[in-house]
């Protein structure tokens, strides 16, 4: 069994910075793929970053620049590091994670950008 638990979100000001973790425990060898989607009010679900196991990364246009995505192997724990946030930033972020060829989700975190 895998479970998958995202932390660090909560309520900054536009400008600001949040870094969220995603920790995976359990039966886990390796994780091949990390990613990191949000999903904001009235808007569909949209993949934020990714981050394999060879450490190789890929972003959204929207956040380019201003979010990192990294991973720490030894701890099977994943972040994403958000800098100049702006309020279109606002939703929950939800960490996926692939082990062997099973995805695994975690339930969420709420980031809310003020303006």
């Amino acid at each position: 069994q895998v479970q998958v638990v995202e932390s660090g979100g909560g309520l900054v000001q536009a400008g600001g910075s949040l870094r969220l973790s995603c920790e995976a425990s359990g039966s886990i060898f390796s994780i091949n793929f990390m990613g990191w989607y949000r999903q904001g009010p009235e808007k569909q679900r949209e993949l934020v970053a990714v981050i394999t196991s060879a450490g190789s990364t890929n972003y959204a246009d929207s956040v380019k620049g201003r979010f990192t995505i990294s991973r720490d192997n030894r701890k099977n724990t994943g972040y994403l590091q958000m800098n100049r946030l702006k309020p279109e930033d606002t939703g929950v972020y939800v960490c996926c994670i692939i082990v062997t060829s099973e995805q695994y989700w975690g339930q969420g975190t709420q980031v809310t950008v003020s303006s």
